[in-house]
């Protein structure tokens, strides 16, 4: 068949569906039955499963002609998601094309979720389109004879490839395209996107160094304009002095009528204790919204949240509240409205969610935002400047990751073993890998073999052996399954489950809420109000109780910073309010808190840093105002008291937000000192900053990530987890032996590395010390707090004080303030 006759077999399935396909569609179908390999950029909801799925089936039609009488075994393409939810979606999509062609191809799932029966029909026959996730993946790699199963495979598509890109699961994904690259002759390799910054440095990362693969990619788009609408809900009553910390729930009422104009509105919340709070709250506020209403999150068992996401798509659902876990590609078309909760600190993320409204393509997709404090309503202000404008974030790979290689190594040597000399090359091949030595690659071969150099002694670091032929072969079948348990680069707390005394699974929480709590506490999660009975082998045994508290789950990836682009046009929109330009809703709204903020400081422009001290019975506060968030904010205050130390003997209490930070001093500080002596300055700041911000310990946290996933550390049986504690003093252990006798260990020094690009972001503190130095320094000595430095100062005594009493004197401090 030739090339056009299978188009217009797709485009009669289209029309049959009274749809018409889009010129990216078309694009896409065409260059794939071509033999190209590439990167697809498309919103949400705009058909990209149908523009892959569809030259899949066609180049199946094309080279079986006699498809209808006579089926070919064997898979033939692979749909890699990062989240389990989307696969049922993907699936029902897939298998609605194929059984309208009468390909009698099949369609299968294979996640964590996925039942030991279906697994076992998988192993004697694969489905011929395998929706899967990178871990799932990298579990088949270990199975034998994987090769011979993926010898028949002609397309990989990673799906969500933003998603991956900068997290180790796509260097996991790139380590799993490497080997298949071989195994697969006629493999063609296709992500699809959401739009970053660096869209041609993603296609690099997905296909890899291979020439073969570079010079015959293309990167298409699709020019699809979707009108995003962005309303911010605007407060009644503004306060002056702004604090984070009441979660916006003084505008819930403002929410009500529009959940009652939708027909389903999806309400967004960062964090999961949040997502839990505004659920409890609405219910009590406007009871006639029970069961109309449900919750989700990550936490939330399997069961309910499929049950939710089934109950969006038939409609009978009034609104959900949810984290990130309803974030990305599921296809919800009767959602009419989304509601952001406070700043979504990103760009891309805050698209990706207003993506979710109207899930057709040509309707305008719709977002509310929700401030939690008044200082966000200038986040929103440029948030829709951001919109309009099409500023995006980056998502930077990593480099040299060789924790996830270490597990990969050993995922190859569990199955049927390798020879280092062939997998050397595919490795060398792959972005992250492309600046690996022969000497780093020796010595990751060597620690698998014999442990590290000071962890010769300990057997059970010897997992691999080296057969007479000189391939590398894990024997112990021990070792194969705590391997294929440990299989997965996502480490986060341990997880507890929550279930009834009396049986019932409710979800899991983080080890770290639970071990703060008692037998008798009562606390909130999963919309219910739990008594703990008892915790025993990582189970929390709870039973329903009728006490009224405040103690909501939380969880501790609470935290998210401000990105670089969304810090810079921030300080633009500042800039617009510096010169007096009020031209947007959210500004105007804001016009006592500047007024306020300028009758005891300024708002700093575009050229100007602010630094604003003053005093209070809690003594000296001096406050800094980089914008440029929380991350950049906890590197720089620490990096300017280490350095403001060696002047003077001075010591400070951090704080710090989006906006800024504070050093909090019982004696005054001479700001002109500091000034003088360019205490800002990017010279020497690598070694300030691990001087300063006991970097050890940073980086002490990071080698326990480490560690389990290069699996020296094991985390254990499932319903058998070993607790974090003890996962944290093993891994303390291993890395103090690596500081004291081999500081050479690559993994000792990645964890350092990782501390400084990921955590402490040194890049982005390095660019931003350049900018201050070019900008004109403004000290205001303040008579008393200023708005601006308001929400720094609450959000150091949060740690302190209880919400009641932190509501309590928060009140007090603004009637000071206001006199």
């Amino acid at each position: 068949m030739k090339q056009s006759e299978l188009i217009s077999i797709a485009e009669d399935w289209f029309h049959s569906k009274d749809w018409k396909p889009f010129p990216f569609q078309q694009k896409t179908w065409k260059a794939f039955l071509k033999g190209k390999h590439g990167l697809l950029n498309a919103p949400t909801g705009s058909g990209k499963t149908y523009a892959l799925w569809v030259p899949i089936v066609l180049q199946y039609l094309k080279e079986n002609p006699n498809y209808k009488t006579k089926h070919t075994k064997g898979i033939k393409a692979i749909w890699i998601t990062p989240l389990r939810a989307l696969s049922v979606e993907i699936q029902q999509s897939a298998q609605r094309f194929a059984d309208d062609l009468g390909t009698g191809l099949t369609v299968g799932i294979r996640t964590g979720d996925t039942s030991q029966s279906e697994r076992a029909k998988q192993k004697r026959q694969m489905p011929d389109l395998l929706i899967t996730t990178p871990e799932s993946l990298m579990l088949l790699l270990t199975s034998k004879g994987y090769d011979k199963t993926f010898k028949t495979l002609t397309a990989v598509v990673v799906d969500e490839w933003h998603e991956l890109l900068g997290s180790k699961r796509g260097v996991q994904m790139e380590l799993a395209l490497s080997r298949l690259k071989t195994v697969s002759p006629k493999l063609r390799i296709w992500g699809i996107s959401a739009t970053i910054g660096n869209l041609e440095q993603a296609q690099d990362v997905l296909l890899g160094m291979d020439e073969r693969f570079r010079e015959n990619a293309v990167l298409l788009k699709a020019n699809l304009k979707k009108e995003i609408i962005v309303k911010s809900i605007i407060p009644k009553k503004m306060e002056t002095f702004p604090w984070r910390g009441h979660i916006g729930l003084h505008v819930l009422d403002q929410i009500i009528p529009i959940l009652n104009a939708s027909k389903t509105t999806l309400i967004f919340t960062n964090t999961r204790s949040q997502c839990e709070i505004w659920f409890q709250k609405i219910l009590e506020k406007y009871p006639e919204f029970a069961g109309e209403i449900a919750m989700h999150h990550g936490s939330i068992n399997k069961e309910t949240r499929l049950w939710v996401e089934q109950a969006i798509r038939n409609e009978s659902l009034k609104a959900v509240v949810a984290t990130s876990s309803l974030d990305l590609g599921v296809d919800f078309a009767p959602v009419e409205t989304i509601i952001q909760i406070g700043g979504p600190k990103g760009i891309a993320k805050f698209l990706q969610r207003a993506g979710r409204s109207n899930h057709r393509p040509g309707e305008p997709s719709v977002i509310y935002f929700l401030p939690t404090h008044a200082m966000e309503l200038i986040e929103a202000s440029a948030l829709k400047k951001a919109v309009k404008a099409e500023v995006m974030e980056d998502r930077i790979p990593y480099l040299l990751s060789f924790d996830v290689l270490i597990q990969y190594l050993v995922s190859l040597a569990v199955s049927d073993g390798f020879f280092p000399k062939e997998i050397y090359p595919e490795v060398k091949n792959t972005f992250c890998f492309q600046g690996i030595t022969e000497d780093q690659w020796q010595w990751c071969l060597n620690f698998i073999t014999m442990g590290s150099q000071s962890l010769q002694a300990y057997d059970e670091y010897k997992k691999v052996i080296i057969d007479e032929e000189g391939r590398f072969k894990v024997e112990s079948k021990q070792v194969a399954m705590m391997h294929r348990l440990s299989i997965g680069t996502i480490v986060s707390d341990a997880m507890v489950q929550v279930k009834y005394v009396t049986g019932g699974f409710i979800g899991t929480i983080e080890e770290f809420f639970i071990g703060k709590m008692k037998p008798g506490d009562v606390f909130v999660f999963a919309g219910r109000t739990l008594e703990l009975v008892r915790v025993r082998n990582m189970q929390a045994q709870v039973r329903r109780s009728s006490k009224r508290t405040r103690n909501v789950v939380s969880f501790m990836g609470g935290r998210m910073a401000l990105s670089s682009q969304m810090s810079e046009i921030l300080r633009n929109e500042l800039q617009s309010e510096a010169e007096h330009k009020r031209n947007t809703p959210e500004l105007k709204a804001l016009s006592d808190i500047f007024n306020r903020q300028e009758l005891e400081s300024i708002v700093p422009g575009n050229n100007e840093f602010l630094i604003e001290t003053f005093k209070t019975r809690e003594g000296y506060h001096n406050v800094f105002y980089p914008f440029e968030g929380r991350f950049v904010h906890m590197a720089m205050s620490g990096l300017l008291a280490y350095r403001i130390s060696l002047l003077l003997p001075i010591t400070f209490s951090l704080a710090y937000n989006d906006y800024g930070f504070e050093l909090l001093s019982d004696q005054p500080l001479d700001i002109q000192q500091v000034l003088d002596n360019n205490l800002l300055t990017t010279d020497y700041l690598f070694d300030d900053l691990q001087k300063s911000l006991n970097s050890t310990e940073l980086a002490r946290r990071k080698f326990r990530d480490i560690a389990v996933i290069s699996g020296m550390v094991f985390t254990g049986y499932p319903n058998k987890q070993i607790k974090t504690k003890h996962l944290q003093s093993n891994s303390q252990l291993l890395f103090d032996v690596f500081r004291d006798y081999e500081p050479d260990n690559l993994l000792y020094l990645q964890a350092f590395r990782e501390t400084f690009e990921h955590e402490m972001e040194e890049g982005r503190l390095r660019m931003a010390l350049e900018r201050i130095a070019t900008q004109e320094i403004v000290w205001k000595q303040c008579e008393k707090a200023t708005p601006f430095s308001f929400p720094i100062i609450t959000d150091r005594l949060r740690e302190k004080l209880s919400s009641e009493k932190l509501a309590d004197r928060i009140k007090r401090m603004t009637l000071q303030l206001m006199k």
